[in-house]
């Protein structure tokens, strides 16, 4: 699995799984209960997993609605 974004805006997180979702790429979001060791401040940012195999067509997914930054 690939890192494809990492972020602690929950709603830039949920934006990107449901546009994943809707394009049949398979999703796993890391760090979610990191919560608990931070007293639930936020701080920590959450990582979106992707297949090494959809990890192109994903980038260009979150590219096109301005949820990546060019590199």
């Amino acid at each position: 699995m690939k890192e494809l974004l990492r972020t602690n805006d929950p709603t830039a997180m949920a934006f990107a799984k449901a546009l994943l979702e809707g394009e049949d790429i398979d999703c796993f979001e890391m760090d979610v209960h990191m919560s608990v060791l931070e007293g639930s401040i936020g701080i920590l940012p959450r990582r979106l997993m992707v297949r090494d195999a959809d990890h192109f067509q994903a980038r260009h997914v979150l590219k096109d609605n301005d949820l990546l930054a060019d590199e």
